[in-house]
């Protein structure tokens, strides 16, 4: 009983781990890049293949762990298990200990994780499948154990038959989300978000952050971290002839207070000159962005027709928005961090349409220019 239901919850868990990156496996390729970065791991040549490698790690925790709920190959499901789990810890733990990617896209968009919070959650997973493992041993088949070469019964005909159906079906989920846009849109930014509602939310109740002096004592050698408002109320610190100096170059900026979170924070953009036309655009009565994350990506040529057909819908504000201040040539150009684009776009190019600030379409351009 116990074991059954512990490989129970452990096969959901990774479904639907599986599941919200499948939806949005573009977004999932964000994320591996962040790792292949040179901020990272420094391998940029990966980035290219960042969507492959998407794919791969996401059909194997579909399949491993739907084959784990139906007691499909339970040893050699178990043992992909076990790995799949060690190299996930080994990315959370780097992510965490380094402070290098903030949100490992465990759960996609639909669960976030801080870094620890996802290096706990695979140690977990991780000492859970050991049990499941130790607790089936008895019932894996001394023969053939890791292949898929064995004389199937009718009961495992029919749990062949549902992995397929089921494969199938995420097969379908995963293209239409690369091709259009998730079928099931987990962002900040999805249709009916009203981007002004959601800035007034996060001016009222911002988050708060205090800076931490790592301080150390000249004649005693001891090390102490005091935050700022203590820094300044205690004299003993700072006074002349005081033995505390700061240490420099360790000083820390941490948060002390969680306001209201929402990626709308970093909805943020610029002219070319560095002025902010945010308000502008979530007040118009109706905006039209055009936003472009790689934008020596897309031809020239493509972009002219996806400007003209933005300046035919007779908007107040029609803007494109990149990283680069000269990627349009009939509408004017707008800058945003490339990072912020990819939350809001899922393809290269994408149109934004929203209505007093509110979201009321958006889809890759390729299909707004049809």
């Amino acid at each position: 009983m116990i074991k059954g239901l512990l490989r129970f919850v452990i096969a959901i868990i990774f479904i639907l781990s599986g599941f919200v990156k499948a939806v949005d496996l573009v977004g999932f390729s964000f994320k591996m890049e962040e790792y292949f970065s040179p901020a990272v791991f420094n391998m940029p040549f990966f980035e290219k293949f960042a969507l492959l490698f998407s794919v791969i790690v996401v059909i194997l925790e579909l399949l491993l762990g739907f084959m784990l709920l139906l007691k499909l190959k339970l040893k050699f499901t178990l043992s992909a298990l076990i790995v799949l789990c060690i190299f996930f810890g080994f990315l959370t733990f780097y992510s965490a200990y380094f402070n290098v990617v903030t949100d490992c896209g465990c759960f996609g968009d639909a669960i976030k994780f801080t870094p620890w919070q996802s290096f706990i959650k695979d140690i977990v997973l991780l000492i859970g499948l050991i049990i499941v493992f130790i607790l089936y041993r008895k019932e894996f088949k001394k023969k053939d154990s890791y292949s898929f070469n064995t004389q199937k019964n009718s009961g495992n005909k029919l749990k062949y038959i549902f992995l397929g159906i089921f494969s199938v079906a995420m097969i379908v989920i995963g293209a239409y989300g690369i091709i259009k846009e998730p079928v099931i849109d987990f962002r900040d930014y999805k249709i009916g978000t009203d981007l002004k509602s959601e800035k007034e939310k996060i001016n009222k109740n911002p988050s708060e952050y205090k800076t931490f002096y790592t301080l150390k004592n000249q004649k005693t050698g001891e090390v102490l971290k005091v935050n700022q408002d203590n820094y300044i109320k205690e004299t003993k610190y700072w006074a002349e002839g005081s033995p505390w100096k700061i240490e420099e170059g360790k000083n820390e900026s941490l948060l002390v207070k969680e306001g209201y979170t929402s990626e709308i924070s970093k909805f943020k953009i610029e002219d070319t000159t560095g002025m902010e036309v945010t308000e502008e655009v979530i007040t118009a009565p109706k905006a039209i962005l055009v936003f472009s994350y790689h934008p020596k990506e897309v031809s020239p040529e493509f972009l002219k027709q996806v400007e003209a057909a933005v300046k035919s819908k007779g908007a107040n504000v029609v803007y494109g928005v990149s990283t680069d201040p000269n990627t349009f040539k009939t509408i004017k150009n707008m800058m945003m961090d490339g990072t912020a684009i990819k939350t809001i776009a899922r393809s290269n190019p994408f149109v934004l349409v929203l209505q007093n600030g509110k979201i009321v379409d958006k889809q890759p351009a390729k299909d707004y220019v049809k």
